[in-house]
């Protein structure tokens, strides 16, 4: 099968699988809402002056995202001894078969969490669900909110 042969294909196998989809933008309000009904998402910050990933729970508490992780995480030592690093925060809900759902992106400063009644509030409220010690409390203060929402294409007047 040639490329476009193989294009063709997949484009066909997309629309009889889904349909057409249509994104439809969120307010700050609900994409909040939203990443607050789900428990994981990925965490973008610089390491070694290049993009990092990493996957990681969350909570969403005080118009902020909270996430707790470990004294060597290099999520750690990018916040470490900074006034706050620029991070991107992303969680999503996409049905892999409808391909219908949301995706939203927090953008701000992450800071570690210092104040202690802070602190324990946030531990007893998020449980790491990874086998590892986490030590450590990060917020991201939810400076830009965006989001969509994949919903189905209505069909065109007269279909």
């Amino acid at each position: 099968m040639n490329d476009e042969a193989v294009h063709h294909h997949l484009t066909d196998y997309r629309h009889s699988r889904a349909g057409a989809r249509r994104m439809a933008p969120l307010g700050r309000s609900e994409c909040l809402k939203l990443l607050a009904s789900v428990p994981l998402g990925r965490i973008v910050f610089t390491k070694d002056a290049l993009p990092a990933i990493r996957p990681v729970n969350h909570i969403v508490a005080d118009d902020a995202v909270i996430i707790r992780t470990h004294d060597s995480a290099a999520l750690t030592t990018a916040i470490a001894g900074t006034g706050g690093t620029v991070v991107a925060y992303e969680a999503d809900a996409i049905d892999p078969d409808t391909h219908l759902g949301w995706s939203v992106v927090v953008t701000g400063y992450a800071r570690p969490v210092t104040d202690p009644d802070d602190l324990r509030r946030y531990e007893q409220l998020l449980h790491p669900w990874v086998d590892t010690p986490m030590t450590r409390t990060v917020r991201i203060k939810a400076e830009l909110v965006t989001g969509f929402r994949l919903t189905e294409q209505p069909p065109a007047p007269g279909s």
